[in-house]
């Protein structure tokens, strides 16, 4: 490899793996979407242990979790489609390469390939973890007990919150995977184009959790829930 691919593959590294930091600082001096919907979700469950009837809660949980299984259905395809060129031997390889992606050798498109697959299998991890997080959750919404101190109540939703956020943070973190993946696709076709990927797709998700009209939306919404 030249010392561009090395260059736009760390590149790569940095905004792939300092995306969660980079996010958290963002967050702590100038709020950020995910960040907000932790405080939404939080008064989600603290008006959850108020309900006698929770049937909504279950509902909205069941939407997150055919959400989050489509996704890992979708990924598990992709996986498969990547390995199966990855590890289908030389004539794939080298049926895949005359399609038109850079001409490089093939244990350079190996790379290539492999860096792709890395992306989408760490979002499927993700999927898996995010649902078994999301089962937990809805477990709790059904176990939740015809509390009458206030204080309980809020110990309880408390609880459920915090295990509620990282489950739906481990689904934003798969989804986000994809965005890398297409960044990693494109080093398929020259090094430049892969620094081009990654700084586009960064680009795109830190102004999604900043600027966007959704982004004001929620935070809007926290105001007006009451959270700091």
């Amino acid at each position: 490899m030249t010392w561009i691919d090395w260059t736009a593959l760390t590149l790569f590294f940095v905004c792939w793996l300092g995306y969660g930091p980079i996010l958290r600082f963002i967050a702590r001096h100038g709020g950020a979407l995910n960040e907000d919907m932790v405080h939404v979700r939080n008064r989600w469950m603290a008006a959850m242990t108020h309900r006698e009837i929770r049937l909504v809660d279950s509902q909205l949980m069941g939407h997150s979790i055919n959400s989050a299984s489509f996704f890992a259905s979708t990924n598990l395809l992709l996986i498969a489609a990547v390995g199966g060129i990855l590890f289908g031997g030389e004539s794939k390889l080298e049926g895949f390469a005359a399609v038109g992606a850079e001409n490089v050798p093939i244990r350079i498109l190996e790379a290539k390939l492999a860096l792709v697959l890395m992306c989408l299998a760490r979002g499927f991890l993700d999927f898996i973890w995010a649902l078994r997080q999301m089962n937990y959750a809805l477990a709790l919404i059904g176990a939740a007990p015809e509390i009458q101190s206030e204080t309980d109540r809020k110990a309880y939703g408390q609880a459920a919150g915090e295990l509620l956020n990282p489950a739906l943070s481990a689904f934003s973190q798969g989804v986000r995977g994809y965005y890398f993946a297409l960044a990693a696709a494109a080093w398929l076709f020259g090094p430049m184009w892969l620094a081009l990927g990654v700084a586009s797709a960064f680009g795109l998700l830190i102004y999604r959790q900043e600027a966007s009209p959704a982004a004001r939306a929620i935070r809007n919404a926290r105001r007006l829930l009451g959270e700091g």
